[in-house]
């Protein structure tokens, strides 16, 4: 299964220069607890950093820095990491684990934004893959009693 398969296709996204009233009415609206950060590049949304609620509230509110001389890149994360709509889960995850990372925009090929995958996701998909396996299990028990009765 590829990650173009499975992320989320509607992706909730800010410009740089947008401010952190924005960002977080944006948020709010959207009920996300994430926002990418694009920049318009050949027509395409190409994602350059991620915010977080929780960059909202760790670096601007906790910090008392007033909201008004504060935009988006100035608290965005800029090591963003993306993957391809045709990567594989299992390598996304890798890499997920290995940055230290809960979410991460879906690109194509020419790097537009094209969804995100996150954590959340991930679970999801393992747990309904899980579910099937004990049915698979729970079956083949059921079939064998069948067989002694």
């Amino acid at each position: 299964m590829t990650v173009g398969e499975f992320c989320t296709r509607e992706v909730v996204f800010a410009e740089r220069k947008s401010s952190i009233v924005d960002l977080a009415q944006l948020m709010r609206q959207h009920h996300v607890g994430t926002l990418i950060v694009v920049e318009d590049r050949e027509d395409q949304a190409v994602p350059v950093g991620i915010i977080t609620d929780r960059d909202i509230v760790v670096e601007i509110v906790a910090q008392e820095v007033d909201t008004d001389s504060i935009v988006a890149e100035d608290i965005m994360s800029f090591d963003l990491v993306s993957v391809r709509e045709t990567d594989g889960i299992w390598d996304t995850l890798v890499q997920m684990r290995s940055k230290g990372i809960r979410r991460v925009p879906v690109v194509n090929e020419r790097g537009g934004l094209e969804g995100i995958l996150t954590m959340d996701d991930l679970v999801e998909l393992l747990a309904e893959e899980l579910s099937l396996l004990a049915k698979v299990i729970a079956t083949q028990q059921a079939r064998e009693r069948k067989k002694l009765d």
